[in-house]
């Protein structure tokens, strides 16, 4: 956008907080009094504005209904001692954002409407940002196709918009998951890279027969073989083998580029964690969890942030995994991401943005 960025703001006459049971977040269930909301039109990001949270009115014929022409993403806003409002790697949300745009055939959301449209809709809504120990305020960008049209093509015209939602913990215990060889996620060429909304609508079906079974979330393998760990359902996932940080690699177009993924592994060099990017055979998996040499397992996520796993089934037996030794890794790591997200130690790695 070459004009100057104005955003206009209505604010609501009637709002929720008040009635807001801040103790009892359930996750994603609450949204903040406004939203952000941005209009695609001839070529360019226009009609920037601030306004109450509503429904939107949509055409029958709206093309994303049809043909889910969608990208989103999810970053946290956190409150320090001091009362300011930190938020955490929004940049790389914004880029990935654009990543996934691209693969969508979805024009980019230039980086000053992102973050300016994120400040202002935090400004706004400062007082819907959680001050209870262990919470946040969950932010969604997303982007959706426009066009009333029933034709398969691209659209023409987009709406960006950002909702605000407090949340306590996504996970209230550690999870157990089953390892998925029928339903495959995604495959190399297909979109398993980009945060778009329709791989996640395709992999619920899996999804509920495992939780149905028991389970809590599933450990996707490839889409070729299924002999192979990518990430799970809600999250990137990681293994500590003898000692050694195992993850999957995110360069074949399968994997979601975790933020908090990629913020873990930074943090694990520092603290002279061994890692290794790799894939890890299902069979390696069961051989370290038969043995003993699997120390732990946990995802990582946004919502999720460091999910502890207790359980892992393989092709239909339950491996249950020992218990942490003091001063485990999974452990440490959150404390430290903690510590930075909630401002209680210096950032060293530009990751938090001062509202």
């Amino acid at each position: 956008m070459n004009k100057t960025l104005t955003i206009n703001i209505n604010k609501t006459k009637h709002s929720k907080l008040a009635a807001t049971n801040f103790d009892d977040l359930a996750f994603g269930h609450i949204i903040s009094d406004h939203m952000f909301v941005a209009e695609y039109k001839d070529g360019e990001w226009q009609d920037l504005r601030i306004e109450p949270y509503g429904p939107l009115q949509i055409n029958p014929a709206n093309a994303t209904l049809h043909y889910g022409q969608s990208v989103f993403e999810g970053l946290k806003a956190y409150r320090n001692d001091a009362g300011e409002i930190l938020v955490f790697r929004g940049d790389a949300n914004q880029q990935r954002l654009n990543e996934s745009a691209r693969r969508m055939c979805i024009p980019e959301v230039p980086e000053e409407v992102f973050m300016e449209g994120m400040r202002k809709l935090l400004e706004v809504d400062k007082d819907w940002i959680p001050k209870q120990a262990g919470c946040s305020l969950y932010i969604r960008p997303f982007v959706f196709a426009a066009d009333d049209y029933l034709g398969i093509r691209p659209s023409n015209n987009y709406k960006f918009m950002i909702l605000a939602s407090p949340v306590g913990k996504y996970y209230s215990k550690p999870v157990a998951v089953k390892v998925e060889t029928q339903y495959a996620r995604a495959v190399e060429g297909g979109t398993g890279a980009a945060k778009a909304a329709g791989n996640y609508a395709g992999s619920l079906f899996p999804a509920r027969k495992a939780q149905n079974e028991g389970y809590d979330q599933l450990l996707w393998t490839d889409g070729k073989t299924h002999q192979y760990i990518e990430e799970s359902g809600t999250m990137n996932v990681m293994f500590v083998i003898d000692g050694t940080l195992i993850t999957a690699p995110t360069n074949t177009g399968t994997i979601l580029k975790g933020i908090t993924r990629d913020s873990v592994l930074i943090l694990a060099k520092e603290m002279k964690m061994p890692v290794e990017e790799r894939f890890l055979a299902v069979s390696e998996l069961e051989e370290a969890l038969i043995s003993g040499r699997l120390e732990e397992a946990f995802g990582t996520g946004t919502a999720a942030t460091v999910a502890f796993i207790r359980l892992i089934n393989i092709h239909g037996k339950d491996y249950v995994l020992p218990e942490k030794a003091e001063g485990a890794f999974s452990d440490r790591v959150l404390k430290r991401l903690d510590d930075i997200k909630y401002g209680k130690v210096v950032d060293d790695h530009g990751w938090i943005m001062k509202i």
